[in-house]
């Protein structure tokens, strides 16, 4: 009975110390942040964004320091908080921010909730989704799930997700973040088929905080990506060059990862599931491919064309 929500925080939130607690449901996640530095004595330096939403809109909310490995992993998108003795802070300007499924929803983007160990210490529950009664209001997780055959004509750094069927997952390969840097990123090609193109998607999967299933990525699963962007045309030949790549927000899904997740009542999932029970396992299998350097975008055929 003494709930408040996301739009009564955006309004009164300067003129009170205690908030009511939230009832929130989990509509994307970022991946985790380590920020530690050699000169600064912090045990635990990580960070991780989620987008929450109720009834009245959509906020951010920061997870900070050792609730990260206590909390990071259970919160799923899609699953259902209870939060108590949170704190509210004025909403980090350069923050990167997801593609919301649902476009009519409104986003609070002044504040953020702030959950800590201390001062105050966040009381944190998660609700089963048995338990989730209809009337609390909380919107449902939406997609932009999109095929193949859709690709070609969507715009550069549009958002959208997809599903398919891995034929070649490449090696893992190291990224400098920037010159001179000694951090590096870690990606891997892939691609993926979906029955609506002869052509396939064309995936530059970073490791997100999903070591698990980055690590498994082989020809044969069922892969699902979201919140994956568009980078159109880097030759004179756009239709050939366009390819998706992971953001900060990226989820990754493979066989063995799908059950109970949001996405399978998306329409467009259950087509690809209905496509896959057409196709013949052996002769897919032999158009696989594991491993190896993949040079993309692909040099010209002859030195006159570079």
């Amino acid at each position: 009975s003494k709930l408040t929500n996301l739009g009564h925080l955006e309004m009164t939130w300067r003129s009170r110390m205690h908030f009511h607690p939230l009832l929130v449901r989990i509509l994307h996640k970022s991946r985790l942040r380590y920020y530690g530095k050699p000169e600064k004595k912090m045990d635990m330096p990580y960070q991780a964004y989620f987008e929450v939403a109720d009834g009245s809109g959509m906020m951010s909310m920061v997870l900070w320091n050792s609730l990260c490995p206590e909390w990071y992993h259970s919160m799923k998108v899609g699953t259902v908080l209870l939060l108590d003795k949170y704190a509210i802070k004025t909403s980090y300007p350069f923050k990167t921010h997801p593609t919301p499924g649902d476009s009519q929803m409104k986003r609070f983007a002044t504040i953020e909730i702030s959950l800590n160990v201390r001062d105050p210490p966040t009381e944190i529950s998660i609700i089963p989704e048995e338990m989730v009664k209809p009337e609390w209001g909380l919107p449902e997780v939406k997609y932009r799930f999109i095929t193949r055959s859709e690709l070609d004509d969507l715009p550069n750094n549009h958002s959208c997700d997809v599903i398919g069927l891995v034929t070649f997952v490449g090696r893992a390969e190291r990224a400098r973040k920037r010159e001179h840097s000694e951090d590096f990123w870690l990606y891997r090609w892939a691609h993926a088929i979906d029955g609506t193109s002869d052509q396939p998607f064309i995936l530059e999967l970073f490791a997100t905080s999903q070591p698990d299933v980055f690590e498994r990525i082989h020809p044969m699963t069922y892969l699902v990506c979201t919140q994956m962007r568009v980078i159109q045309g880097l030759t004179e030949n756009p239709s050939r060059t366009v390819y998706l790549t992971t953001s900060n927000e990226s989820q990754i899904f493979i066989t063995g990862w799908h059950k109970g997740q949001p996405y399978t009542k998306d329409a467009k999932v259950k087509n690809f599931i209905q496509w896959t029970k057409s196709q013949s396992e052996a002769d897919q299998i032999k158009k696989t491919v594991i491993g190896g350097y993949y040079p993309f975008p692909r040099p010209p055929d002859s030195f006159l064309k570079y």
